[in-house]
């Protein structure tokens, strides 16, 4: 377990590290497995019609597919990808389902070829670490950060970390504008 007084780069290069080992582990499949099957009970315990899921990298949980079955079930909900129009601003989200065209955006993280706007009302979001307060560790651009800080007051989504238990960590160091997470899934609980 890291604590609140390590440095945010070095928890951050120690938490990456233990995920990139979690790929290769004979049990990721029946992590992922539980998983999923926590993050859509979890998507379904909302009465929403839109929502946010992300495009995964360096070894994240791959939430599309949740996000899909989420999908097949009603004709009128709709999921959407974040998109990084500049840097250092906040994100838009785009139109997303399993068979979208993609292209490549910036970082080299596929979106969507589609480019309709969506305001989602429950947004996913990959963590690299999180403690028990719900705050969250990412990876430092604070691209989610800056998008949560511009949306409106009135119309802000849920917001539900996705990560793995071993990216638990007793107290994330934090900074003026880190907010804690409605809720964080992993395979194991949600808090």
């Amino acid at each position: 377990m890291q604590t609140k007084n390590e440095p945010k780069g070095a928890l951050r290069a120690t938490l990456l590290a233990s995920r990139e080992a979690l790929q290769e582990h004979p049990t990721r499949a029946s992590i992922d497995h539980a998983l999923a099957a926590r993050l859509r009970e979890v998507i379904d315990s909302f009465e929403v019609s839109y929502v946010g899921v992300y495009w995964p990298v360096a070894g994240e949980f791959d939430a599309r597919g949740a996000v899909a079955q989420w999908l097949a079930a009603d004709a009128s909900r709709t999921a959407a990808l974040p998109v990084v129009v500049q840097p250092h601003a906040p994100m838009a989200f785009h139109a997303w389902h399993a068979q979208s065209p993609m292209k490549t955006g910036r970082y080299c993280i596929p979106v969507p070829e589609d480019e309709t706007v969506v305001v989602p009302e429950l947004l996913l979001i990959p963590c690299v670490g999180f403690d028990d307060a719900r705050f969250r560790l990412g990876y430092g651009g604070g691209y989610y950060d800056r998008t949560l800080a511009a949306w409106p007051v009135e119309r802000k989504p849920v917001t539900i970390g996705i990560a793995f238990e071993a990216g638990k960590c007793d107290a994330l160091p934090r900074e003026a504008h880190d907010m804690p997470l409605d809720a964080i899934v992993t395979e194991a609980a949600t808090y």
